[in-house]
């Protein structure tokens, strides 16, 4: 587990530092879970959590993964390349495919925390984020 506590805190503080986000405004994730999938040999899970601040939002990405996103609290707005914004209450989801480019992921109130879960289907070892120029 702190293997990917390391892992995952330093992808979110490298996109960040690469876009030059405030720090008020970087999200917070929380890794929860991490188990390779014996019956797929190569293939892992990571269950993690990630806080937006009010106004927070994360620098364009991606994960080489299946995303599944499960909103918690609040409201967020999720939109991958060439899709439509989405705004998402709790109880609502979110899917990205392992080609998608995720070009907005932010909170939609300025004034009030949002949390979601996230469960990554992926290569076993390869990263939970990867950033996009």
């Amino acid at each position: 587990m702190r293997t990917l506590n390391l892992t995952l805190a330093g992808s979110v503080a490298g996109l960040l530092t690469l876009t030059g986000r405030l720090a008020a405004q970087e999200p917070t994730a929380t890794p929860l879970m991490e188990k390779a999938l014996t019956n797929i040999p190569g293939k892992e899970v990571v269950m993690l959590t990630v806080e937006y601040a009010p106004g927070g939002a994360d620098p364009v990405h991606r994960h080489n993964a299946n995303a599944f996103v499960y909103v918690l609290e609040g409201s967020i707005v999720m939109q991958v390349k060439g899709g439509e914004p989405v705004t998402l209450q709790p109880g609502q989801t979110f899917f990205e495919g392992p080609d998608d480019v995720h070009v907005v992921g932010r909170n939609a109130s300025s004034t009030k925390p949002a949390k979601f879960l996230v469960f990554l289907l992926k290569d076993k070892g390869s990263p939970a984020v990867v950033p996009v120029q």
